[in-house]
C-alpha cells in the first residue's frame, strides 16, 4: 500500500534522475507532459505513485523519480547573492543549536537558501527576523522561500536595512540565535550583544580569513562573549567502483569561514586565556602576550 506521504499530487515538484545522473525538476500537473531529447513523460504517470519509482519516456529512457531535496532544491533555485551551500548550512543549524521554537535573527538574506534551513528547524512556534540590504535579493530570496514551502511562511520577518538598525526595534535578550552572512559582521558585534540572551548563540559566515580574524578580536574585545571558535568544513566525496576506491576528483573545498560564540550573562567576566608560549620565546614577549590576550 502507497504512504500518502511518499505519493507524489498535484503540485508536487519531481525531480527525474537520468542513467547519467543528470536531474531534471518539474512540477506535477494533471495531463501534462515533460519533453526531453529522449522522448516526453507524461505528469499522469507520477500522480498517485509513490517516490522511489522509475519512469519510461516515450524514447524509452528510463528515469528515477523523487521529490527534491532541500539541498537539490538550494542547488537548482535561482539566484541573486550566491548561496549558502548545504554542507555550511547544515552545520551552522547543528552548531549553532537552532531548535523547534527558538526565535532567530538572519543577516542577510541572499537568495533565501539559509533561510529555508533556519525556517524549517525553528519549526511552527519560532520566528525568523531577517535582514537585507538589497530589494532585489530580498524579492528573490522571498521567492524562492515560497515556492519551497509552497506559500510564505508566517513566521518570517523580512525587513530592508541593516541588521544594526533594524534590530533596534527588538526587546533586549529576545533573541535565541543569530546567523550573519555579511561582509563586515563585525560592524554588528554591538547589536547582537543586546538583541540575543544570555547562552545565546552567535554564529558567522565569512569568505576571507581577514574576515574571521577581525570579527573573532571584535567579539573579544567586547567581552560580552565565550571566546569564538572559528573552522571551515571540507566535504569530499568518494569514488567507489569495484575495487576503484579513491576520493573523487571533484570537491567541494573552502566555501567559508564559520565563526562562533555564545552570550555570557552581563557582568561575567571570562578568565585570562592561557597560551603556550613556543619554544625560544623571551619573558618580555612572553609578557607582552599574557597581556593582551587577558585583555589588560
Amino acid at each position: 500500500m502507497t504512504d500518502n506521504r511518499a505519493a507524489f499530487k498535484v503540485g508536487d515538484r519531481a525531480q527525474l534522475t537520468d542513467v547519467k545522473g543528470r536531474k531534471h525538476t518539474v512540477t506535477l500537473e494533471v495531463d501534462r507532459e515533460f519533453h526531453t531529447n529522449h522522448g516526453a513523460i507524461s505528469h499522469n504517470d507520477l500522480i498517485g505513485q509513490p517516490e522511489g519509482i522509475t519512469v519510461t519516456s516515450s524514447g524509452n529512457y528510463v528515469y528515477l523519480a523523487l521529490k527534491p531535496l532541500l539541498s537539490d532544491f538550494v542547488l537548482s533555485m535561482p539566484r541573486g547573492a550566491a548561496v549558502i551551500y548545504p554542507k555550511d548550512a547544515a552545520a551552522i543549524v547543528g552548531f549553532a543549536d537552532i531548535y523547534p521554537g527558538s526565535v532567530v535573527v538572519e543577516a542577510g538574506v541572499g537568495s533565501g537558501a539559509l533561510s529555508c534551513s533556519l525556517l524549517r528547524a525553528i519549526g511552527s512556534d519560532g520566528h525568523l527576523y531577517s535582514y537585507e540590504r538589497r530589494e532585489d535579493f530580498a524579492k528573490i530570496a522571498q521567492k524562492n522561500v515560497a515556492t519551497f514551502f509552497g506559500k510564505q511562511p508566517e513566521n518570517w520577518t523580512v525587513t530592508l536595512g541593516s541588521v544594526q538598525e533594524e534590530t533596534a526595534a527588538l526587546a533586549d535578550a529576545s533573541v535565541d540565535r543569530a546567523v550573519l552572512d555579511m561582509l563586515s559582521p563585525w560592524e554588528c558585534v554591538e547589536s547582537m550583544t543586546r538583541v540575543i540572551r544570555p547562552g545565546g548563540v552567535l554564529m558567522i559566515y565569512v569568505a576571507t580569513t581577514t574576515q574571521m580574524a577581525k570579527v573573532i578580536e571584535e567579539i573579544r574585545l567586547s567581552k560580552n562573549w565565550t571566546d569564538p571558535q572559528g573552522q571551515e568544513l571540507i566535504q569530499r566525496t568518494w569514488h567507489v567502483e569495484g575495487l576503484a576506491v579513491r576520493p573523487s576528483h571533484k570537491m567541494q573545498g573552502h566555501t567559508g569561514f564559520l565563526v562562533q560564540a555564545r552570550r555570557l550573562a552581563d557582568g561575567t567576566v571570562l578568565p585570562p586565556r592561557r597560551i603556550r608560549p613556543a619554544k625560544g620565546t623571551d619573558a618580555e614577549e612572553l609578557a607582552s602576550s599574557t597581556e593582551f590576550e587577558s585583555g589588560e
